[in-house]
């Protein structure tokens, strides 16, 4: 009898332990020798213009690549390159964002009930995921429909003159690859606009998540090898972006706004980290749940994006399917992509 309490009072005070050393983390790391504000804001700042800088070279590289008759959109090194920028986006979805998601939802600083007891990073991804199905799916109907009706308006009256335009060109003249009559799209032209828009609107989410991160946090151990791999990763995160923008063929003021828009997001991340960071904790209830439930929202859009739109979308189509040698070269860039962005989950 004696023995079983003994056996009691260990496994009480061992609990209770646990249970301290729990409730310290939640609590802000002022006993972290590499916890100072003074020394953290330069690198942050430092930080923020890095990342400006390289979030544009990244995403104009594709851009910029126009002029190149190599990498045009298509040629076959073009369709490698965005194999591979489709590799990284996948793994910033797998590697980076989801298990962050999981780390917040099940972290000791919130009540085991109910957030021990359900997998609501999974869950949140997944509707995440069937809600890009629905507005991907649903964005394409109505561009689909109203570039239809543009395009009836626009016969009609032309009826009589068709003819005579095939008398004198010897064909129908098209302004480009994916334009039918004038004011209309082609269907893939309008898949890939849809495409571009809604992934710009999933790297959007998470970039100012990781931004407001960095912001927050005075670890100055951390942010240093943190804001060195946020360049990469904005880096070649902007050329997949790129790629997609380059193919839906936009104007050059859609194509200012969505450039600006990528860009911008992860450093206005880090202001806003520092304006909030004496209220901001990282540790805390609210934010972890806020925080974690956002990341798994872009957890599930990003990964949906990768495999359906991008991958899928590319694998299938006729050039790759025409060519096995193009597809390998293309399996072996998604996974240097994929592999690459994983090695970086590391430090970031």
């Amino acid at each position: 009898m004696a023995s079983n309490s003994k056996k009691v009072s260990i496994f009480i005070i061992s609990m209770a332990c646990l249970c301290t050393k729990a409730l310290s983390q939640c609590e802000d790391q002022t006993n972290n020798p590499c916890n100072n504000k003074s020394k953290a804001l330069p690198l942050k700042l430092i930080g923020i213009a890095a990342i400006l800088v390289t979030s544009i070279i990244g995403v104009c590289i594709p851009l910029l690549t126009r002029s190149i008759p190599a990498l045009s959109p298509d040629r076959s090194l073009f369709v490698i390159v965005k194999a591979f920028a489709s590799g990284i986006i996948l793994a910033t979805g797998f590697m980076h964002v989801l298990p962050d998601s999981f780390d917040m939802l099940r972290s000791p600083c919130l009540d085991g009930n109910p957030w021990q007891r359900f997998p609501f990073t999974g869950f949140v991804a997944m509707l995440s995921a069937v809600f890009t199905l629905m507005v991907d799916s649903m964005a394409t109907s109505m561009c689909t429909r109203t570039n239809n009706a543009v395009a009836d308006e626009d016969v009609e009256p032309r009826d009589q003159e068709m003819p005579l335009a095939v008398i004198n060109d010897g064909g129908m003249h098209l302004h480009g690859q994916h334009h039918g009559p004038k004011g209309t799209l082609g269907q893939q032209l309008l898949r890939y606009r849809v495409v571009a828009m809604v992934l710009e609107l999933g790297i959007v989410a998470h970039s100012i998540v990781i931004g407001l991160g960095v912001g927050a946090s005075n670890d100055v151990c951390t942010i240093k090898p943190l804001v060195a791999a946020l360049c990469f990763h904005q880096m070649f995160e902007g050329m997949g972006l790129g790629g997609c923008i380059l193919q839906a063929e936009y104007k050059t003021l859609k194509k200012t706004v969505m450039i600006f828009f990528f860009s911008v997001t992860t450093p206005f991340g880090i202001v806003l980290g520092i304006l909030l960071s004496k209220s901001y904790k990282e540790n805390s209830p609210g934010a972890l749940i806020a925080v974690g439930v956002l990341n798994a929202s872009s957890a599930g859009l990003l990964i949906y994006m990768a495999l359906v739109d991008l991958l899928a979308a590319d694998f299938m189509g006729p050039k790759l399917q025409g060519s096995i040698k193009l597809q390998m070269k293309s399996y072996a860039a998604v996974l240097l992509g994929a592999g690459g962005m994983s090695l970086m989950a590391k430090w970031a």
